[in-house]
Order: structure tokens, then C-alpha cells, then sequence
């Protein structure tokens, strides 16, 4: 067992003088959608063709925490009754929620998708069935009561993803070929490592449209605030071309560090709602596989991670990408929802356990006793309050002829120092 207090008996201790810091605001992309409701009416018109009265209409939602899918759905269902549909909701997030039933729907309540907000039947099951076989033999599911509707929307961002990389990442065709496909089928793809993912996405997925009666897809693209910056409705024939596309959008609209050397990065929290990978290796350049292409960001030394967010509900998946946490951070760690996470993707090095301190201040210390040759009061430091939400962050002055340079960086604010409190919590906010 991991004790509740570690002693770290250092000549000089872990509290060396650090730098003071400033509040930078980055200017990164806002661009939004005008008016979500109009979008979806107008959109919804590519269908008019086909008759949906009195029809089953299963649409699949998933376990990322977008700002504004509840809207999204809300407008989405709204059109559907108009033309007389019966629409349901179903968790779509493959092994997410600890892969239960129960933790499933729980996900879904946490992002405010009721049966009374929604207006529409909630329908939870771990139950698939198979539609083919790729190439290779691995199986090609679906959940069966998604394939018991006369129709199936699935709902999906589309961004870069947190492992791998190919033309399909994160977005439509991922959520055919696992979200939709449950615990089962997320089991079954990830089998095969995600140097296969580049090729078995997309072929899963063209499996999945082949087999599966899809309606569309409901693709959202966020901007650095969450904000939507772009909204379709994606028909079947579209559904490789549209999601490929939109990943070239996703990657020059998703939120960026824009310092380019880092000693010590202070993340305030990770979870599940932030990346798939708790924090996003887009960002921080860390991943838990070894695949190429998430090189693009700043060379950082170290990263403490100092909490989980209250939606991951102790899903600590990508605790394992930091150098340092805290017992407050090991106290809230749900094991078993995080294990099911990780072991089902595969990607082990996500889980491992950082060195854990006993206080913030004890962690920063660790952290930059981690950067050899780095002296606590020349430390380059920054804190986020976490990957998705990069608009403003601190910087320490150390960095601060490199602000200065950057024209999408602005000082906010006088220098300060950092403080913690007597428990030895960072205090502040971003």
C-alpha cells in the first residue's frame, strides 16, 4: 500500500526560492457557430427524402465532455419529432464508464443527458452484435439494441487523437468502430495495438456503414474555448471524406502552448472530459504509445499534475504521462474504472503511477529537482488549468523575454508570487 505521507529527508529540502510569474493570455482560435438550433433545421433538410415517421431512431452519444453536444442533441431530437421519429439516446464509449451498464449511463447524467431533459428514452446495454470481419479476422460489433432501431445518428468530435495518428483519429469513423461497438468491440480493435489503428479505423468503420443502417452523423469540430466551430450533418456516403476533412480543421483549431522550452508544466486537472487521454499529448507532446507525430509542441522537462476533474469520476487514464501528483490526486483515484481504461486500450504506460508528493509545493520542488542543472529560481515554469482550456496560464518571468517576442502572447497583470497555502496547496486562480 501506498503510504498516505511520504518523508523526502534532501539536504536543502524541496522548498528552493522560485520565480515569480505573470499572467499571459494566448490568443488562440475563437472562431464559433452562430446559432446551433438554425444550423441543425437547415442541416436536417438533406434528409427530407427519407420517411421517419413511426421510426426507431437510436442516437449514440459518447463519453467526452463537449460544451455544447447537449444542445446538439436537444436540437437534433427536436427535428426528429417534428417529422414523427421515436428517438433514444445510447451511450456510445466503448469501454468507458468502468465498461458497466451503470457507469455508462452515469457518464451520460454527468454531461446532463436525462430522460427529462432530454425528452426521450435513455437505453443502456453492454450486448453486441457482430456485423463482419476486417481483414485480419477481428470482429466488427455493434450494440444490439442500436442495431434493433431502424436507424442509428452517431454523435462525435473530431480532433487529433491522443495515440495515434492517420487520416480518421478521434470523430465519426472512431465511433463506429468503437464507441458503438462497446466494451467488446473496444476490446477487440485495441487487440491489435494502435500502430494498426491508422488502417483499422477506417476499415472498420466502412465495415460498419456496409452492415449498419446509419441515418448520419453529427460532426462537431471545437475551437481552444470548446466552442463549436463548425457543425454538419454527415451523410453515410460522406462519412470517410467529411471525417477526414474535418480532422485537418480540428488540428489548426485545437488549443496550443505556444512556449516552446518548458522545465516544469503544473497541470491543475486531467480526466476523461478533458482528453482521452486525461491530458491531451497534443498539448504536452506526452503520449503512453510510442507513435510518431506528437512532437509538434514545446520540449518540457517535467509535469506535475496537481487533480482529477470532478466528471471523470476518479478515471485517472494518462496519470501515467506526468512526473509527479500528489496524495490528493491517489486518494480520489477510482482503480478499477481507471484499469478497465487502460488495459482495454492497451496502452499500459498511461496507468503507471508518477512519484507522489504530499503538497503541491513538495511536488513543484520534486519537479524541478527533475530538471538537472536547473536551479528553483531560474526554473521555467508554466500552469494550465488544464489541455482544453489554454487562454490563460501562468508563466514565470524566467520566460518572459520569450512572451514579449511572441505577438499572440499578452502579460495580464503585475508580476506576482506564487503562494500555498499552509496545507501546501497552490493557491490562485488561473
Amino acid at each position: 500500500m501506498i503510504p498516505t505521507h511520504i518523508p523526502i529527508p534532501l539536504p536543502g529540502g524541496l522548498h528552493g526560492p522560485l520565480p515569480k510569474f505573470v499572467r499571459v493570455e494566448q490568443a488562440l482560435s475563437l472562431e464559433t457557430v452562430d446559432n446551433i438550433e438554425t444550423i441543425i433545421t437547415e442541416e436536417f433538410k438533406k434528409f427530407a427524402d427519407i420517411d421517419l415517421k413511426g421510426k426507431s431512431i437510436a442516437i449514440g452519444v459518447g463519453s467526452r465532455g463537449i460544451k455544447q453536444q447537449l444542445q446538439v442533441v436537444q436540437a437534433v431530437i427536436a427535428e426528429l419529432k417534428a417529422v414523427g421519429a421515436e428517438p433514444f439516446i445510447i451511450p456510445t464509449m466503448g469501454s468507458h464508464g468502468g465498461g458497466s451498464v451503470k457507469g455508462q449511463i452515469g457518464v451520460l447524467t454527468s454531461y446532463g443527458f436525462t430522460e427529462e431533459k432530454m425528452g426521450v428514452p435513455i437505453r443502456a446495454s453492454m450486448d453486441v452484435i457482430e456485423l463482419d470481419q476486417l481483414a485480419n479476422g477481428t470482429p466488427v460489433y455493434c450494440d444490439k439494441m442500436a442495431s434493433e432501431a431502424d436507424y442509428i445518428i452517431v454523435c462525435g468530435r473530431i480532433k487529433p487523437h491522443t495515440d495515434f495518428r492517420g487520416p480518421h483519429e478521434s470523430g465519426l469513423a472512431k465511433m463506429l468502430a468503437i464507441g458503438l461497438a462497446k466494451h467488446t468491440g473496444a476490446t477487440a480493435l485495441h487487440f491489435n495495438g494502435f500502430d494498426n489503428f491508422k488502417e483499422m479505423v477506417p476499415e472498420a468503420a466502412r465495415k460498419f456503414l456496409g452492415k449498419a443502417n446509419i441515418l448520419f452523423g453529427i460532426a462537431m469540430v471545437e475551437n481552444s474555448l470548446e466552442n463549436l466551430r463548425h457543425l454538419e450533418l454527415v451523410a453515410p456516403k460522406d462519412f470517410m471524406e467529411r471525417d477526414s476533412e474535418l480532422l485537418k480543421l480540428a488540428k489548426i483549431s485545437i488549443p496550443q502552448l505556444m512556449i516552446n522550452e518548458i522545465d516544469v508544466l503544473v497541470v491543475d486537472e486531467i480526466g476523461k472530459n478533458i482528453s482521452g487521454g486525461g491530458m491531451d499529448p497534443n498539448v504536452t507532446n506526452r503520449t503512453g504509445t510510442d507513435m510518431k507525430g506528437f512532437d509538434l509542441g514545446p520540449k518540457i522537462g517535467r509535469i506535475f499534475v496537481r487533480d482529477l476533474t470532478p466528471v471523470t469520476e476518479g478515471n485517472a487514464t494518462g496519470i501515467g504521462n506526468a512526473d509527479v501528483t500528489t496524495q490528493k490526486v491517489l486518494a480520489q483515484m477510482d482503480w478499477t474504472k481507471t484499469y478497465v481504461n487502460i488495459v482495454t486500450a492497451g496502452v499500459l504506460d498511461g496507468g503507471k503511477m508518477p512519484l507522489i508528493a504530499n503538497t503541491d509545493r513538495d511536488a513543484v520542488g520534486i519537479a524541478i529537482r527533475g530538471c538537472p542543472g536547473v536551479a528553483s529560481q531560474k526554473a521555467r515554469i508554466v500552469r494550465i488549468s488544464n489541455t482544453l482550456e489554454m487562454t490563460h496560464i501562468w508563466v514565470s518571468e524566467t520566460l518572459i523575454d520569450e512572451v514579449n517576442a511572441n505577438p499572440k502572447l499578452t502579460v495580464i497583470g503585475e508580476p506576482f508570487e506564487a503562494e500555498f497555502g499552509e496545507d501546501g496547496a497552490l493557491m490562485g486562480d488561473i
